[in-house]
């Protein structure tokens, strides 16, 4: 069995839950998200190239 995670959508789960624990870090958990997903994008870290 085989299971397979991107950081994406790990990231994204974090970011919702710790959102739900306390609103008042909204702005900057978007953020954070945001940032990340823009280096993971521009870096290209969830591929393998050969």
């Amino acid at each position: 069995m085989n299971v397979t995670l991107s950081l994406g959508p790990v990231v994204s789960l974090i970011a919702g839950i710790l959102i739900l624990v306390m609103p008042r870090l909204l702005n900057y958990i978007v953020a954070l998200y945001l940032i990340i997903i823009g280096i993971i994008g521009i870096f290209d870290v969830g591929s393998r190239h050969f």
